[in-house]
């Protein structure tokens, strides 16, 4: 690498939503004739950590949602910011962009669109083979401890070694505070915060809940399609949502739970918290006790530990049968009707009592970062300095499960990568 380079655009971070404008800066300066000058840095060794193991290594590439009005809807408040931004890149440009460097791609339950390979490593290779055609210079191994402001302008980056790496224009795509073993340590935020930024504190927002009741690790690896999960406190319903919940070793997990995990933070704030599980929430209670009562007419001879599986997954039987207080033994035509009754109450509402979330080390995303009045979405651009881009989870943009997360990256780091080059080479605008 030259040293003395004064460099067009610095990208600091070698997630997702560094690699996109890197590529796309360096493109767009080899569009107009000019030799790249591009440089990412990143603090580990290797580029990605975080992106190989999203979606359990499976990478949610994005959410096939596209209707730009139903898909910021999904980012709640944060939406109405988002719509400049959107307007430029979105789902079906992302998708463009990776099918036609040879990534094909598929779509699941709730629009979520994977990889065909199911292999986050194939969406690796698109953005590492795009930066590396786009002759992207690549700076590994090498933390960042500042960005440095003169005279209102960002002039550059200082590494770890004191080192000053001079640019036209800085992105900052350090990720938020999830997952710190994978570098989103916070980084972004201190160095925002000293140049003038207002910062929200972060804060799990898509994490697993802990549960006390006991029978729950019990269950650890089942996962149930189609439920709707309910949270109470004081006994009021504060929400439901339907979808997979995912048990595990210490409470639960899957992406309908993680989507209500905000939620279940605010209100732990106030109380105690209890989450509903309604197994069959497409029938009654009336509906469903006609069917127990064809159920216990049809198997009236076994045992009642034996019966329920035609109507609920296996796995959670025997938990269901305690529960129940109804006697593992007892055959089915011996159930009395408040026995049944009792049963339809327990399938269309068993209670867990939450523990609480689990940390940041677990969360998926978090909330938190800069605020977004002091972002320009049009460009991506700090309002606080005409060269500074902000980009990914370094804003304060809260979103749900279900390839938004990656979206938002793709997105912000095409309009910051573009818009870069744009502001020094005025013919480009």
């Amino acid at each position: 690498m030259e040293t003395d380079t004064v460099w067009d655009v610095i990208v600091v971070g070698g997630g997702p939503a560094g690699m996109m404008p890197a590529g796309r800066a360096s493109e767009l300066l080899g569009e107009i004739g000019q030799k790249s000058k591009v440089l990412l840095i990143e603090k580990n060794a290797e580029l990605g950590k975080k992106l190989l193991i999203t979606g359990g290594g499976r990478c949610n590439v994005t959410n096939s949602e596209f209707d730009n009005r139903k898909l910021l809807e999904k980012f709640k408040d944060s939406g109405k910011f988002l719509f400049s931004a959107f307007s430029q890149w979105a789902v079906k440009e992302t998708l463009d962009f990776f099918n036609k460097r040879g990534m094909a791609t598929k779509v699941e339950n709730e629009l979520r669109t994977f990889p065909v390979s199911n292999s986050a490593k194939s969406v690796w290779n698109v953005l590492v083979e795009y930066m590396r055609k786009n002759e992207v210079t690549i700076l590994s191994n090498s933390p960042v401890t500042e960005i440095v402001e003169e005279k209102g302008l960002i002039v550059g980056v200082r590494l770890k070694s004191k080192k000053i790496i001079y640019a036209r224009s800085v992105v900052v795509a350090t990720g938020g505070t999830s997952r710190p073993e994978t570098g989103s340590t916070g980084d972004g935020y201190k160095w925002l915060k000293k140049l003038g930024h207002t910062i929200v504190e972060p804060t799990p927002s898509l994490v697993p809940v802990s549960i006390k009741d006991s029978w729950v690790k019990r269950l650890a690896g089942v996962s149930l399609q189609n439920i709707k999960i309910s949270l109470f406190q004081n006994q009021e319903n504060q929400g439901s949502l339907k979808g997979k919940v995912l048990f595990t070793h210490v409470g639960l997990s899957g992406p309908t739970i993680l989507n209500m995990s905000k939620d279940v933070g605010e209100l732990l704030k106030y109380g105690e918290v209890v989450i509903s599980l309604d197994l069959l929430p497409f029938d009654d209670h009336g509906v469903l006790n006609t069917k127990l009562q064809e159920l216990f007419k049809k198997h009236d001879k076994k045992k009642f530990q034996n019966s329920l599986s035609d109507i609920i997954p296996s796995p959670i039987v025997p938990v269901v049968v305690e529960l129940s207080k109804i006697s593992p033994e007892k055959r089915c035509n011996s159930i009395t009707r408040e026995e049944r009754l009792s049963l339809v109450n327990l399938l269309k509402g068993i209670t867990m009592n939450v523990k609480g979330l689990l940390g940041l080390d677990k969360a998926i995303i978090t909330s938190g970062g800069v605020v977004l009045d002091e972002v320009d979405f049009k460009t991506m651009c700090s309002r606080l300095y005409p060269n500074l881009y902000l980009v990914g989870d370094i804003l304060n943009i809260d979103r749900p499960s279900g390839g938004y997360s990656l979206q938002l990256c793709w997105t912000s780091g095409r309009v910051a990568g573009e818009s870069a080059v744009r502001n020094e080479f005025p013919l480009l605008r």
